[in-house]
């Protein structure tokens, strides 16, 4: 067979390169695959818990997907030079919070604790966001509002006690009870009425509670304003309030989640997510 010629190879290479989608084919590299990875559930937890931190230590597993959502805030010249160092502390809370209302957000959804819809606009070109959390649309259970994420946490709990818990109060409830300090304005927080039950029985629910990804506490009359209740509050909710993410940021670091920040007073349990849960 004869070769074809210098010319003819050099030729029909011009044409190939000529013809449609041929550049970004020969190109590797730019497709949307190529892009680096935030882990949408570390950048989260980091947001609730590194705000709450007295010292420089970083959320476990979150560094990397932290730095490349602060160089993206810096890219925007929301966020300092200084302040891109894996930590989701309360000047990048701040920062994400302005990008937040750039694109027309408000209340809950400019919180500075990142969403999907504004995580995945801030990595247009950037990074591809992975383990994405929603927490669902609002549903009732009986008088009271949660979303659709809390409920199925709330099912799993009531499935491993084998027995219905009944709620004191919901979420998405601002300024509807004084002694909540705002931690029920938005989603994931519950609060389980108790009546009936003994102390063990209140500490099995809220160790149940905990297994599958609430910050939970009994509360006593001895602690503020309140009757006997148990407090839950989902780890990673994107709805949740500011007061509710400094309580789950408390829970990690071993507190009760009342103001006083004093020492953890629940069960023991491995501390996890809802999502964690689920594949363990």
């Amino acid at each position: 067979m004869k070769l074809p010629s210098y010319a003819a190879a050099l030729a029909a290479a011009v044409l190939f390169a000529s013809l449609p989608g041929a550049a970004e084919a020969a190109t590797p590299g730019t497709d949307a695959k190529a892009l680096p990875s935030v882990n949408m559930e570390a950048v989260v937890k980091a947001a609730q818990i590194d705000p709450r931190r007295s010292g420089n230590k970083l959320t476990p597993g979150a560094k990397a997907s932290v730095l490349l959502v602060e160089q993206a805030l810096r890219a925007r010249h929301l966020l300092d030079k200084k302040w891109v160092d894996g930590s989701f502390g309360t000047t990048t809370i701040a920062a994400f919070a302005k990008y937040q209302k750039s694109l027309g957000y408000k209340g809950l959804q400019a919180s500075g604790l990142p969403a999907k819809a504004s995580l995945v606009k801030l990595g247009a070109g950037r990074f591809k966001v992975t383990h994405i959390i929603v927490p669902g649309s609002r549903v009732h259970i009986g008088k009271f509002v949660i979303n659709t994420r809390t409920r199925t946490m709330l099912n799993e709990a009531q499935r491993l006690l084998g027995r219905k818990l009944v709620l004191d109060q919901g979420s998405y409830n601002p300024g509807g009870d004084p002694t909540s300090a705002g931690t029920h304005d938005g989603g994931g927080v519950i609060d389980v009425n108790v009546k009936g039950m003994s102390s063990a029985t209140r500490i099995t629910v809220t160790r149940a509670l905990r297994r599958v990804g609430f910050a939970a506490w009994v509360r006593n009359p001895n602690q503020g304003n309140w009757p006997w209740h148990i407090h839950a509050a989902a780890i990673n909710d994107t709805d949740l309030s500011s007061q509710a993410q400094h309580q789950i940021g408390d829970y990690y670091l071993g507190q009760n989640g009342l103001a006083n920040r004093g020492p953890d007073d629940g069960p023991k349990v491995t501390i996890h997510t809802w999502e964690e849960y689920k594949r363990a």
